[in-house]
């Protein structure tokens, strides 16, 4: 019996610090964002020249590109300026398309934490009000790019949050600012805050709940690159977002998938991700997430350690990392290492 309870506090306490980088607080329980953005019962109502517009639930990206490609530039802008919201996060959609209307839909919601993301220049590839927000912004020129790699965020992070700029190398577009300067110009980096992230530290942390329904719109996102013609992607995954990764593996083309500050990835072995793609992970020497017990009960927790031996993944060199979100920091070896990975070097 005491056994039985030493287990249950080990997973109890897996899911106390299991979290992206809000460190030791209190948790608010999140619902995930899923379902219809604002605007597409006007969307699906609306045609053009007769023909019904892709539905964003049920249209592949690979169609939705089809579509597009038949319409004259005159007719696509019209759906832009009649759809922002829809257009904007429709994947397959041109991609100075998905830029404008994303732009148009920040400027629409009225709200100061978005209008940042309204800023000549920034290239955002997804946004969703609702909730706290969600975002995904493009680095480089993706529609060129040699190389394209994406940044898999943890917890606490979100669209207002997505850019910290007194912490630059912290959240998801210092991250992606940092890798593509470390990758050169002809890699394409994409800070994907494009799910509900945990809150703090509780059981959202600790469950794969808001993970499961993230890992379905990652795989949306890679089967989208697919449709305009990018590169298979590198994923670089964070703390919880390797979860993410971890459960969407299988669902991507995916050349590598690295977890940095992982509380693991739903796998007890790289196996175990049914996945082609090549497996590496990356811990700092104080990186708290060190002190989380790699365990799976009653589905709190999320299992191996990625940097076990056992577990199989290829090991990056993370010596100089300071704490728990400093793998992007200029000059660190764990930075080195991604570029080598995110421009191919390493294969």
């Amino acid at each position: 019996m005491r056994r039985f309870a030493r287990t249950v506090v080990t997973a109890a306490l897996a899911a106390a610090v299991v979290a992206g980088t809000a460190g030791w607080a209190s948790a608010d329980a999140q619902a995930a964002v899923t379902g219809p953005l604002p605007g597409t019962a006007a969307w699906r109502a609306d045609s053009v020249s007769g023909r019904p517009l892709p539905d964003p639930a049920r249209t592949a990206p690979r169609e939705v590109a089809r579509f597009f490609a038949g319409l004259d530039e005159a007719r696509a802008r019209g759906l832009v300026r009649s759809h922002p919201l829809v257009v904007g996060n429709l994947d397959g959609a041109p991609l100075p398309l998905r830029y404008e209307a994303n732009r148009l839909a920040v400027l629409a919601t009225g709200e100061a934490r978005f209008a940042s993301l309204a800023e000549p220049g920034r290239q955002i590839l997804a946004f969703d009000p609702r909730g706290r927000g969600q975002v995904a912004e493009v680095f480089g020129d993706l529609g060129r790019a040699a190389h394209v790699s994406v940044i898999v965020p943890g917890s606490d992070n979100d669209a207002a949050g997505h850019d910290r700029r007194r912490t630059p190398y912290t959240g998801p577009a210092g991250m992606a600012r940092a890798l593509r300067a470390a990758a050169g110009d002809a890699t394409a980096v994409i800070a994907w805050t494009g799910y509900t992230t945990p809150v703090g530290v509780g059981l959202d942390a600790a469950e794969d709940r808001l993970a499961a329904a993230g890992a379905v719109r990652l795989a949306r996102l890679t089967e989208g690159l697919d449709a305009v013609g990018a590169p298979d992607p590198v994923l670089f995954c964070h703390s919880y977002g390797s979860v993410v990764c971890g459960l969407a593996a299988r669902h991507t083309d995916a050349t590598d998938i690295v977890a940095l500050g992982s509380p693991g990835m739903r796998a007890r072995t790289v196996a175990g991700l049914h996945t082609g793609a090549r497996v590496w992970a990356a811990r700092g020497p104080s990186d708290w997430i060190s002190n989380v017990p790699n365990v799976e009960f009653a589905g709190l927790g999320h299992g191996a350690d990625p940097t076990s031996a056992a577990f199989g993944a290829r090991r990056i060199p993370a010596g100089d990392v300071s704490g728990h979100t400093g793998y992007f920091t200029p000059g660190t070896q764990s930075l080195k290492a991604f570029a080598a990975i995110a421009t191919g070097e390493t294969r």
